[in-house]
């Protein structure tokens, strides 16, 4: 049996350097409870924000507080929209989160994009890319304004990333522009399937609506930083809310990026020096 710890074990001669928050799935909505998608989850929609504000309570009590909290998307439920309640749930569960002492940084899920176009969520309170770390004479490190996505150091020598995990989509964009047209043409090629939310008989089950993936773009970007990081001996929490990537229509995937900073595929499930950080989608 190895002995040898896991870099992510801790022992009496750990430092605390510093730690942070995660919540992810709010799914707000001023209704009675209900159930996901699928049906096999119970959904508590009022409660919800009981549950936050517990969440938001117990970080202000630490006695060192967190650095920040990450908040993994899908803040408010979908149902908000048929009951044209989307503003004003958001502003219940942005009023909680004001109560918090520390920075908040927000990342977009298919439920943000069920209730707000791109447009508008780029121009609200869940857009935090105000955060984000400048690297001086790196400009490559940069985001284009085409998908939401940031980087930022809660400590020396750790970089978060942020991703923006529906850069492709159907959701939250015009029907009529060229990149939903692109995307629903993904999506149908990939799908035969009449209702594009069913992964029924796929054998890549993540090529549905409710899903999304990442650009070239974007990827030619997160591969910048991370070259960036690997230079700089960074240690790395990749942050986004969904993984299931398209990997035949995107070179490199995420996955491909991490097997080349980490040398391999077993150091980029092993390397201590990248951390992914994600909700699954289900």
């Amino acid at each position: 049996m190895d002995d040898k710890p896991s870099p992510g074990t801790l022992n009496e001669n750990s430092e605390f350097l510093f730690s942070f928050g995660v919540i992810a799935d709010i799914q707000y909505a001023n209704l009675e409870d209900g159930y996901n998608y699928q049906g096999n989850r119970r959904r508590y929609y009022r409660h919800s924000l009981l549950h936050l504000q517990g969440a938001i309570e117990h970080w202000n009590k630490e006695r060192i507080l967190p650095c920040c909290v990450l908040q993994l998307g899908d803040i408010i439920d979908g149902y908000n929209a048929q009951y044209k309640a989307s503003e004003k749930s958001l502003e219940l569960v942005m009023n909680v989160f004001q109560m918090l002492k520390v920075p908040v940084h927000h990342t977009w899920g298919n439920h943000e994009f069920y209730n707000f176009s791109r447009d508008y969520l780029t121009n609200s309170k869940l857009n935090t890319k105000y955060l984000e770390d400048q690297i001086v004479h790196h400009p490559e490190t940069v985001t284009s304004g085409n998908y939401y996505a940031y980087h930022f150091v809660p400590f020396p020598k750790f970089r978060f990333i942020l991703l923006d995990a529906y850069d492709l989509s159907v959701l939250g964009v015009d029907q009529s522009s060229p990149k939903y047209q692109q995307c629903l043409k993904m999506l149908r090629e990939h799908n035969p399937n009449l209702e594009l939310n069913s992964p029924q008989g796929l054998s890549e089950p993540q090529f549905v609506q409710f899903n999304g993936g990442f650009s070239q773009e974007q990827l030619n970007w997160l591969n910048e930083v991370l070259t960036f990081s690997d230079t700089n001996q960074e240690k790395v929490v990749i942050v986004t809310i969904s993984c299931r990537q398209r990997s035949e229509t995107q070179d490199p995937s995420i996955q491909t990026l991490l097997i080349r900073h980490c040398g391999n595929e077993e150091s980029a499930k092993e390397n201590e020096n990248y951390y992914p950080l994600s909700l699954e989608k289900n």
